[in-house]
């Protein structure tokens, strides 16, 4: 009992039983306007066979005379079916027909009525005289005779019961058919519906790989369950990855925090020498530093990957950062033997955030320092570019330094991952995972390709619009 309770508070079922009800009362309606114009049309057509005998008797008495107005009256009675047939003298007397008993007022006023009758027994005297109900048509002929011609009703009134029979199983079958097609569409809406429940229920309970099934009917339902497996899959990367950061925070920031207490302690245990206790507190400085910019490098992934906020994007001259970055680390590049050119389309605008985009070059161009320059002293030489390209903006730092081997090019881009030629360098390797972030924010990708010799980092953006360089 409580199983129907909750199936019928269910909106599916009621919004299917709503319309189950109204199919069945526009059903109804249709069959009863049917089977009422139906015996509407029956009647009519009585009357309208009546009218066109009567004309046929008048034309008959005009044209022929009594001797044939009285064989056609005869001619007609003695045929079965439902016609009944009058012919009498101007008083009243009948001469031929087949029913001899009618109220005075049909024979006195000419005109249409209906009355119970009585016919008279067949031509060959045998049988019961049929009894019924008559609608009859009175009027004087121009010879003076009476004539009344009609029809049975009873006949019509049982055919008419037929019809109203027939309506009356269509009804039912119609209800039937509703209430059995109400409740299966129901059946079917409600299983969709506890898939998805059922999904829900196990991901909540920390079964993250579940998804909603889907099936090949690529109705809305299916739509739906596509649009959460999709929404189910971006949860899962994010808790996936929040796992990798947790772990990797963990793992990586354990080392410089258990620097940080030895050098505390080792301070602590040399009785309060000056120098010693200088030197503990710079390091302890300096290793805060480095972790502090690694929290700062992870607060601003996740930022991008959560999406930027409203009003974060406007219109960014993307030729303007990139020539003022290439600028800003000539000087740098120059200390390290290294030279930075810029090659540089003037004028691409594109719809995104200013500082992330900045932040995100820098990064590539700051790894290119640390990381490109070439073996055997030949010169170091970063070409940080940027170009429309198929309606696409292609952001690319190349150096020609060793390279990164094939098979590490999408392992760098992981959070915390750092190859080992670059271990003993500073950093967090978190560098390379922001711009992966900048470019999925900005509807975009980033990827490492070989520069031969050295690498290539590119970021492919949506691009916005162009502008006319300015003289």
């Amino acid at each position: 009992m409580n199983r129907l309770v909750q199936i019928w508070r269910t909106s599916t079922v009621r919004l299917t039983a709503t319309f189950v009800l109204i199919f069945a009362v526009f059903s109804v309606l249709l069959l009863a306007f049917i089977t009422f114009q139906s015996s509407i049309q029956i009647q009519r057509q009585q009357a309208a066979d009546i009218e066109r005998e009567v004309r046929q008797i008048q034309n008959i008495d005009r044209v022929r005379g009594i001797t044939e107005v009285v064989r056609a009256v005869e001619r007609l009675s003695r045929l079965p079916g439902p016609g009944i047939y009058y012919l009498g003298d101007p008083t009243g007397m009948m001469i031929v027909g087949n029913v001899d008993d009618f109220p005075p007022l049909i024979l006195q006023v000419p005109g249409g009525y209906s009355f119970n009758y009585a016919r008279q027994r067949p031509f060959d005297g045998g049988g019961d005289a049929p009894q019924g109900t008559a609608l009859v048509r009175s009027l004087v002929l121009d010879s003076g005779l009476l004539l009344v011609v009609g029809r049975d009703v009873v006949e019509r009134r049982g055919f008419t019961a037929i019809i109203f029979q027939g309506f009356l199983w269509g009804v039912v079958g119609i209800i039937v058919a509703a209430i059995f097609a109400g409740v299966f569409t129901s059946i079917r809406v409600l299983k969709r519906i506890d898939a998805i429940n059922s999904t829900s229920s196990q991901i909540m309970s920390g079964n993250l790989s579940e998804r909603v099934p889907v099936t090949r009917r690529n109705d809305e339902f299916d739509a739906l369950a596509t649009s959460l497996n999709a929404m189910l899959d971006r949860i899962e990367g994010l808790m996936q990855g929040l796992k990798e950061v947790t772990d990797n925070v963990a793992h990586d920031l354990k080392t410089p925090l258990t620097r940080m207490r030895n050098k505390a302690e080792a301070a602590l245990r040399s009785g309060g020498e000056p120098e010693t206790q200088r030197e503990a507190l710079e390091t302890t400085i300096a290793e805060s530093d480095k972790l502090i910019r690694t929290f700062n490098a992870l607060l601003m992934i996740a930022r991008a990957e959560a999406g930027a906020p409203s009003g974060a994007f406007a219109d960014v001259d993307v030729s303007a950062i990139v020539a003022d970055v290439a600028e800003l680390y000539g000087p740098l590049a120059e200390d390290e033997g290294m030279v930075i050119e810029a090659a540089v389309t003037p004028g691409i605008v594109l719809r995104g955030n200013r500082e992330l985009i900045g932040q995100a070059l820098v990064n590539l161009v700051e790894n290119a320092l640390k990381y490109g320059m070439p073996p055997e002293g030949r010169p170091g030489r970063i070409i940080v570019g940027l170009r429309p390209e198929n309606g696409r903006v292609l952001l690319t730092v190349s150096d020609n330094g060793p390279g990164i081997p094939e098979d590490d090019r999408e392992r760098v881009i992981e959070r915390f991952v750092r190859l080992e030629r670059s271990r003993t360098d500073a950093g967090s390797g978190l560098g390379l995972s922001l711009v992966a972030a900048v470019a999925r924010l900005h509807r975009g990708s980033f990827r490492i390709e070989d520069n031969g010799p050295g690498v290539r980092a590119v970021m492919d953006l949506p691009q916005t619009e162009t502008r006319p360089a300015q003289a």
